[in-house]
């Protein structure tokens, strides 16, 4: 769907009448990175340009962005060539929105979401690049009945020129003291082979209690997936809850998932543990998967804290089955703050036969040295796989030191990857150096040169493996 901007024009030109207060904000980032690899290119530089303009009730923003060329960060992506169809230079947001009193009407790019995202949430990823926002016409209502219904769209991930379709409804209304009750509808449309749709249909019900030290979440969802070539109707359906309860300096936690073939675009499911892993690297989250999460955090006194953390997950079959565990101790002392920390991987797939554990303690310590703050980390971390018959472990371990001069913030790292103890001094290391600068009261300056390791980001039900950067970036960012 395709949103001129002559008729965005023409919306701003009659909700400005009868305003006088005008505010805009924006926001310019500009990045020159130099990468030193075997490239065609070697240079990449990007500049995206976005601005917010609030006329009383009526705001509106825009974003450009130049990629000339694009540089991917996700290793699976890494080109020996230019690719020219990297080259792009767009309007990659447009939108308008106009409240009064508990309603609002918003036109073009929307951010949003149902609930906590499970049946719907439209989103922008930056740490993975990837734009996961419908253009819509979305109407709300926010009072103590909590109302909002879209329609829109969103351009296909298959195909360049085609779109998939998406619209819905959520309502969330209080019906006692300190409870909540909620549900949706969401249709989405997703485009295939010679422009045939693929139908999606989401029905949830979810709700939200407080009282006192307690608060609990859960929610319900149903799919069916229709008209797809060739095949029958598809049933899943998704089940989270998660709840807290606070007994003095005690806080104990849990949460419980349960997916069954719940996974699409426009959704954000929770993991149900602390770093947010899949089941499987390979595997999206919502497929097939259950499990559950137990939490625990405990305040010895105001300068002492613990915490611990594991979750467990499995597949209806029990072939793929993971663990996840995080203990922590945080301790504070006049100025000195220490965080210890520990955590633990394990994912297995029998049907592969494959195998991988990965586990490491880290150090966080912010300290006074030379009369300058100096926040120093160190993280050793262990890897375990075994693919078949074929067994490897490594160590990568990881130092960084942030301190500020004046206005000048520095950050020096270095990490490695040793495959054994006795390999310490031939193995691999990438040292780097990280500047920061104010150049004026809303402008920085920010240069990174070096290496980095890159490696496995988890984010939104999916793992992807971010590729290593040797070389040179320049940031110039700048706020109005």
């Amino acid at each position: 769907m395709k949103i001129k901007l002559s008729i965005l024009l023409a919306l701003i030109s009659v909700m400005l009448m009868g305003q006088n207060t005008l505010q805009i904000n924006g926001l310019n980032e500009a990045e020159l990175v130099y990468r030193t690899v075997p490239d065609s290119l070697k240079t990449y530089f990007s500049n995206r340009f976005g601005f917010n303009l609030g006329y009383g009730d009526f705001r509106f923003g825009m974003s450009f962005n130049a990629r000339l060329p694009e540089y991917s960060n996700q290793a699976s992506e890494l080109l020996d060539e230019l690719d020219p169809n990297r080259l792009s230079v767009a309007w990659e947001e447009l939108y308008a929105e106009y409240s009064y009193e508990a309603f609002s009407i918003h036109v073009g790019s929307t951010e949003e979401s149902f609930g906590r995202g499970i049946t719907f949430r439209s989103y922008e990823d930056l740490e993975f690049d990837e734009d996961h926002r419908i253009n819509s016409f979305l109407l709300k209502y926010d009072d103590t009945l909590q109302f909002k219904t879209f329609y829109g769209a969103i351009a296909s991930q298959n195909y360049s020129t085609q779109y998939d379709l998406a619209y819905g409804a959520d309502l969330q209304y209080p019906v006692g003291q300190g409870l909540r009750l909620g549900a949706s509808a969401l249709g989405y449309r997703n485009i295939g082979a010679a422009s045939h749709y693929s139908f999606r249909d989401v029905f949830s019900g979810r709700m939200m209690l407080s009282k006192g030290n307690f608060d609990v979440f859960s929610e319900y969802a149903l799919s069916k997936k229709y008209h797809l070539p060739g095949t029958s109707a598809q049933d899943g359906s998704a089940i989270f809850a998660d709840a807290n309860y606070m007994i003095g300096n005690l806080i104990l936690g849990g949460a419980y998932k349960r997916y069954e073939d719940f996974s699409y675009r426009l959704q954000d499911l929770p993991l149900a543990n602390y770093h947010l892993e899949t089941i499987s690297d390979a595997l999206a989250s919502g497929i097939d998967e259950e499990g559950w999460q137990a939490r625990a955090a405990y305040a010895i006194s105001s300068n002492i804290y613990l915490s611990a953390d594991y979750a467990e997950a499995w597949d209806s079959s029990k072939d793929k089955r993971m663990n996840d565990l995080y203990l922590e101790a945080e301790i504070r002392y006049d100025s000195k703050q220490y965080l210890v920390s520990w955590s633990h991987i394990e994912k297995i797939d029998d049907a592969t036969r494959h195998w991988q554990k990965e586990y490491y303690p880290t150090i966080d310590a912010q300290v006074v040295l030379a009369g300058q703050l100096v926040s120093l980390t160190g993280e050793f971390k262990r890897v375990e796989k075994q693919d078949r018959q074929i067994e490897s472990n490594h160590y990568e371990p990881m130092l960084q030191a942030s301190f500020s001069i004046d206005k000048l913030s520095l950050s020096l790292g270095v990490s490695s990857w040793w495959e054994d103890f006795s390999t310490l001094v031939e193995s691999r290391y990438r040292p780097n150096i990280e500047i920061k600068y104010p150049l004026f009261s809303h402008t920085d300056l920010t240069l990174f040169g070096g290496k980095e390791a890159g490696g496995k980001v988890c984010r939104n039900g999916i793992c992807r493996y971010v590729a290593p950067f040797e070389g040179l970036r320049a940031e110039l960012s700048t706020r109005f």
